[in-house]
This record gives C-alpha cells, sequence and structure tokens, in this order.
C-alpha cells in the first residue's frame, strides 16, 4: 500500500522528538535480528566503478584490467552503456555486473522545481533499472535529490519520495532494487531519518548505499550503520581525512588513500558484523591503471580484513 507523500506543512510540524521516536520505532523488528546476526567476521564482495578504470580500448579490456586488478566485480557508472558490449565484457572478463549507477541523479535531479526535468530523472532512473537488469545487477544507485537555496529540504522530500514510488512498480518488476546513496547533497543529514524516508516507503525495494567515507565530515560510520542497520543494500568504500579538510578545505578530506584517514575501519567492520552485512563493497576512489587498480584493491584487501597481512 503506498501513502501520498507528505505536504510542506505536515513535513514542518513533525519535532525533532517525533522524528526519533518515529525512527526509532521503525528500527524494533531490526533490532531483535541484529542481536542474533552471526558474529564471524564479515565477508564482502570486491568492486569498483566502471569510471576508476582509466586504461583499455574498449569494455572487454576495462573489465578484463579491474578483474586482474583482484576486483570481484563492478558497478557500471557513467553514461549509459550498450547492452552487447557490457554483456560481452562481463562474459568475456568474468567480472560480474553488480548494479548501475543512475546516470542523471545530478544533472536531472527529482528534486528539481520543474516538473519537465523531474520526468526527465525518473526516465533516467527507469532506463538504470532496465540495464541493472539486462547486466545481471541487483540494485541501482540513486541520489534521490539535492536542497539548493531553490529547493527547500521539505520540498525536496515530497518530491523525491512522489517520483521515487513512480518507478516502484517497474523496479519490482524487474527485481531490481533502488539504493538510495547519502552524499553531500543537503539532504538526509542524519542516519535516523534516513531510516525514516526509507522506511515511509514501505516497500523492500528500497534501501541505501551506504558510502563510508562521505559521513567522516560529519559523524561517524558506525553509527550510521548500526541505525540503518538491514537497510543497507550495498557499500560505497572511500577515506576521508578532518586534518587535510581543517587545513584546505572539505573536500580535500577525500585526498588521503585508504587505510590513511580517520575512517576507523576496526569501528565499521564491528557495525557491520552486529547488523549482519554480506555483499558488495565498491570502491569509490580515483582510479587508473593497472598498478593503481592492484593498489587500490590491496588498500580494501587490508582494510576490510579480506586477506591478513
Amino acid at each position: 500500500m503506498s501513502h501520498p507523500a507528505p505536504s510542506r506543512r505536515d513535513f514542518l510540524k513533525v519535532s525533532a522528538a517525533s522524528l526519533a521516536a518515529s525512527s526509532l520505532a521503525s528500527l524494533g523488528p531490526l533490532s531483535g535480528s541484529l542481536l542474533a546476526a552471526d558474529s564471524a567476521a564479515p565477508k564482502f564482495k570486491k568492486a569498483c566503478k566502471l569510471s576508476m578504470v582509466r586504461t583499455g580500448s574498449n569494455l572487454v579490456e576495462k573489465f578484463k584490467i579491474a578483474k586482474e586488478a583482484g576486483f570481484d566485480g563492478i558497478d557500471v557508472d557513467g553514461p549509459p552503456q550498450k547492452h552487447e558490449e557490457v554483456l560481452k565484457a562481463r562474459d568475456e572478463s568474468g567480472l560480474e555486473v553488480h548494479g548501475v549507477v543512475d546516470a542523471v541523479h545530478w544533472s536531472q535531479p527529482l528534486s528539481d522545481p520543474d516538473p519537465k526535468v523531474r520526468a526527465q530523472g525518473l526516465e533516467g532512473l527507469k532506463t538504470a533499472l532496465r540495464d541493472s537488469k539486462a547486466y545481471g545487477g541487483t540494485t541501482v544507485l540513486l541520489v534521490p535529490g539535492k536542497v539548493t537555496k531553490e529547493v527547500s529540504y521539505a520540498d525536496c522530500y515530497s518530491r523525491t519520495q512522489e517520483e521515487i514510488r513512480k518507478a516502484l512498480p517497474l523496479a519490482q518488476e524487474l527485481g531490481i532494487k533502488i539504493a538510495l546513496e547519502n552524499v553531500w547533497n543537503m539532504f538526509l543529514l542524519s542516519p535516523l531519518e534516513m531510516a525514516r524516508y526509507i522506511d515511509e516507503f514501505e516497500s523492500p525495494m528500497i534501501g541505501a548505499y551506504f558510502d563510508v567515507g562521505n559521513v567522516v565530515n560529519y559523524g561517524w560510520p558506525e553509527h550510521w550503520i548500526r541505525t540503518l542497520g538491514k537497510r543497507i543494500m550495498k557499500l560505497d568504500i572511500k577515506e576521508y581525512s578532518r586534518s587535510r579538510r581543517d587545513k584546505s578545505g572539505p573536500y580535500a578530506g577525500f585526498g588521503v588513500e585508504l587505510g590513511e584517514g580517520d575512517c576507523d575501519w576496526p569501528a565499521v567492520l564491528k557495525a557491520l558484523d552486529e547488523i549482519g552485512y554480506t555483499g558488495w563493497a565498491t570502491a569509490e576512489v580515483p582510479g587508473g591503471d593497472p598498478v593503481r587498480l592492484k593498489d587500490v584493491a590491496d588498500r580494501m584487501d587490508k582494510i576490510l580484513e579480506l586477506k591478513k597481512s
């Protein structure tokens, strides 16, 4: 059963106390299962973004380079690819295509004031869902919208939920889930709110694509992981340095290698273990040639404890 998006007035009437209460209530059924999660170390399937592979003249070569670097899969980002080329690259390389990144969620956001732009963004999401199905993936990564001076927080909330609901029947038909990423879009700024936002869809086809590094500027990833719990469908892996941020500005914080910033990876792994997470962990860092990609893969092995040094 679907519900209409909350009105601007309804949204603004929600107090901080009621927000926390409703979010924590929604976590209730999950909490018991999380406590019963297997205490074994989490197991991950390691992937990279297609755009990280900066060498290779075609998709077959790029996929083979990623595979040889040590990755198990790939998340296809950038402009839509030709299905036959992706399938050929997948089959010849043995690299699994586990998902697709929505190609238009920044340029044609579902939060835009113009209904025509939102309609284009919705079609982009539907295209990504069909692409992921064609490649054998399981998700589409979506940035739901962005708050700006012209787009209020409340409007972003209601508009994006309304548009995403329009894509749910197709997602259900295809069996492809919509995984919402936490990014620097001035929206869904706390794990309690993100949990509430997801729960309001009342659909197993909506969840979180949790980006570990994106949280460090204003929080702690392990806190988000425990709050989002089973809503987390997949992980993006990147690093962040608060000292670099303080010296050179917010975006400078991303300029450190995996394992050399302020992500407390043992605490992250512990939290993931507590919620019983197993699945894809995808690097989202500067890529390069085969040597660079192997270094990224090796760093992931170390921080995720995939190989003991």
